[in-house]
């Protein structure tokens, strides 16, 4: 038999290096994880490089590349998909940058890069939307609020380039940057001016406004500068429909994903309580893509929280994390008429808290699938895999050919 429908399961940031605390294994390899080992025994498992060897993922081009959207190709910065991801209608041209509310002290340095990791922004967002003014360029803009401490802002208008700075000086007790044009261009030097603007403005809104009042009052840190970074244009993107011949739906807190998703024509399903913190409705997530199977051919499901425990050094979270994320996923074993894909799409050691080169696991379970001698779904054990070492890109086509959607090359 041949199944005709695919499960893209990323575990965001899942890989890691042997970590001290945990006997030198890595959380994942720590962590107590039986569907991820039955999945792995039933399958084919590998190791895989998002992008190539050696080469840092971030979570936007290893998602694109995995989707089988060469990022050389169709990525100018994570702006413009974080800008979709959060709900703005993203034309071709406009200008979209990544933001994070952060903590300003009153001596003018960043104090706190995330804002106590606050989760309601939309007040904020909504006064910065009315309050802020950038007429005086000819520039209209729409700011929205992502998941968590994050945000997006869109830039619309003439005369206007993506080759500009960030304010984020991406460590604490630092003073934030000045936007500066990276390029010796007019547009890119209007940009630049715009930016600082739309920061000097929204600073004062935010000084002022009660949500961040009643921050300092319980003593929480105040979600008072807006950081911005990731500047880029909005490009085209084939339909995923219209490259594969399947129908397709993304499910993700993170608007970063969901935006790839619905770039590339995927549809994005809502669930009631994900967060892409510790938090999330993880069964929520894995209830739906169930359920986004009966109708649609291929469903990607992003899950954050290990990452996020990765960035903060926490080996101990990240393995409690996994074996939280295991306990949901026991319906996949016995999904029919369908390939499973789970992997990671990059790793994110406890150690230098940021994602690194390391190649990350992967396994393929399914009709039709040659199951080789892997029983654990780790690091080190799926490197004896019968997939060996791949390439993001190669990943998707693998699943495809599982599915008889895959074009002959050749005669």
């Amino acid at each position: 038999m041949t199944a005709r429908k695919i499960l893209f399961l990323i575990i965001d940031g899942l890989s890691d290096r042997p970590c001290p605390e945990l006997g030198d294994l890595t959380p994942l390899e720590a962590a107590h994880h039986p569907v991820l080992n039955q999945l792995a025994a039933g399958g084919v498992c590998g190791i895989m490089d998002t992008i190539a060897a050696g080469i840092r993922p971030g979570s936007d081009t290893a998602h694109l590349a995995l989707l089988g959207y060469d990022p050389r190709t169709y990525y100018t910065g994570r702006g413009p998909l974080e800008c979709v991801g959060s709900g703005i209608r993203m034309e071709p041209g406009m200008i979209g940058f990544r933001c994070n509310y952060a903590t300003l002290s009153p001596q003018g340095f960043v104090t706190d890069r995330r804002a106590g990791r606050i989760h309601d922004t939309q007040a904020l967002s909504q006064a910065v939307q009315e309050g802020v003014n950038l007429s005086k360029a000819g520039v209209e803009f729409v700011f929205r609020s992502g998941a968590g401490h994050r945000a997006a802002l869109a830039l619309k208008g003439e005369g206007l380039g993506h080759c500009v700075s960030s304010n984020d000086p991406k460590k604490d007790h630092v003073a934030p940057l000045t936007i500066t044009p990276v390029r010796d261009r007019a547009q890119d030097k209007k940009t630049a001016e715009v930016c600082n603007d739309f920061v000097r403005q929204s600073q004062e809104i935010l000084a002022e406004h009660p949500v961040n009042r009643e921050r300092i009052r319980q003593g929480q840190n105040p979600a008072n500068i807006v950081l911005m970074r990731g500047a880029g244009e909005m490009g085209n993107f084939e339909p995923f429909e219209k490259k594969y011949g399947m129908s397709g739906s993304v499910i993700a807190a993170a608007s970063l994903i969901s935006g790839i998703g619905t770039a590339v024509g995927l549809t994005r399903v809502a669930v009631e309580g994900i967060t892409g913190s510790q938090d999330s409705n993880i069964q929520g997530k894995i209830a739906a893509a169930v359920r986004e199977l009966e109708r649609k051919d291929f469903v990607l499901v992003n899950i954050k929280g290990a990452d996020e425990s990765g960035h903060d050094g926490l080996a101990h979270q990240k393995k409690a994390f996994i074996e939280k994320v295991d306990a949901v996923l026991e319906p996949l074993p016995d999904l029919r008429d369908c390939i499973i894909v789970v992997c990671a799409d990059h790793s994110t050691p406890c150690s230098i808290k940021d994602h690194s080169a390391d190649p990350v696991p992967v396994l393929i379970y399914g009709d039709g699938v040659r199951v080789d001698e892997v029983t654990e779904f780790g690091e080190r054990s799926c490197a004896r895999g019968g997939l060996c070492r791949i390439t993001g890109a190669g990943l998707l086509p693998t699943a495809l050919d599982l599915v008889n959607q895959a074009h002959k090359y050749g005669a």
